[in-house]
């Protein structure tokens, strides 16, 4: 994520040395010089000095480690913090970087890494108008950004759209087999599927993004989609759905609650 943010960065027209980045693998920060023209350093308190955004792109259980050593940095000019490391609370970030620091989680997806993300943000009340539209300036290198009133709400967004490529993968991976199954060479149905999933995408994109309303428009009465439809409606599809994002949903605020035991 942290190269789809650096890469989102540069799209929208940050000169790379406005960036910095703190990296302690010797072949990433090779990569990130090489990539994106952007210095590199394993000393992530260089890294930070003079930033007035901060970017914290690590895995959850790194977070403290990484936080808690910038504090005295942090505390020379407190800057905006924004966190894409899931599940770590406002709190949490907070205790780890000091007094002054104004924090803020968001949550993008996998589709970030091309630009086409979607990204929940949460700030707590705290924070004044320039600084969330500097944070909302950052994450839309990324895709779209949607904010979220509460901080719970964040284990919903990941639940939906964080974890919901993997949803839709599995269906096209479903519809590709049962094509097989009724007969399609298993290389073209996989084709056929992963372009339905695409083309779909893209259409949802230019018009007005109703879903109900572009669903209606392929199912004419009588005919093949309300067949295959009806079939999934009898295996009530959509209290499934229900109790698979409630599921994500739950599980996240799990791991939440385990990072600040």
């Amino acid at each position: 994520m942290g190269r789809a943010l650096i890469g989102g960065l540069l799209r929208a027209g940050t000169p790379p040395a406005h960036l910095s980045v703190g990296e302690s693998d010797a072949a990433a920060r090779a990569a990130v010089l090489r990539d994106f023209a952007v210095a590199a350093t394993d000393d992530n308190r260089t890294a930070v000095e003079r930033a007035s955004i901060v970017v914290l792109a690590v895995k959850p259980q790194d977070a403290a480690a990484v936080l808690q050593p910038l504090a005295p940095v942090f505390a020379a000019a407190p800057p905006l913090l924004i966190s894409v490391a899931a599940g770590v609370r406002i709190a949490s970030l907070e205790s780890w970087c000091g007094p002054g620091v104004a924090v803020m989680r968001a949550m993008p997806n996998r589709p970030a890494r091309i630009g086409a993300g979607a990204t929940g943000l949460y700030a707590p009340a705290g924070i004044d108008d320039a600084r969330r539209a500097q944070a909302e300036r950052v994450l839309q290198g990324l895709g779209e950004v949607f904010w979220v009133q509460a901080e719970e709400l964040l284990d919903v967004v990941t639940a939906l759209s964080g974890s919901g490529p993997a949803y839709f993968f599995l269906l096209a991976e479903l519809m590709a087999e049962a094509g097989a199954q009724l007969g399609l060479e298993s290389a073209v149905a996989q084709r056929l599927a992963a372009a339905t999933l695409y083309g779909s995408g893209l259409l949802v994109r230019s018009g007005e993004g109703d879903l109900a309303r572009l669903r209606q428009e392929i199912t004419s009465a009588g005919g093949t989609t309300e067949a295959a439809l009806r079939v999934l409606e009898a295996a009530d599809l959509r209290a499934t759905v229900r109790a698979a994002l409630s599921a994500a949903a739950q599980r996240g605020r799990e791991l939440a609650a385990l990072r600040t035991s």
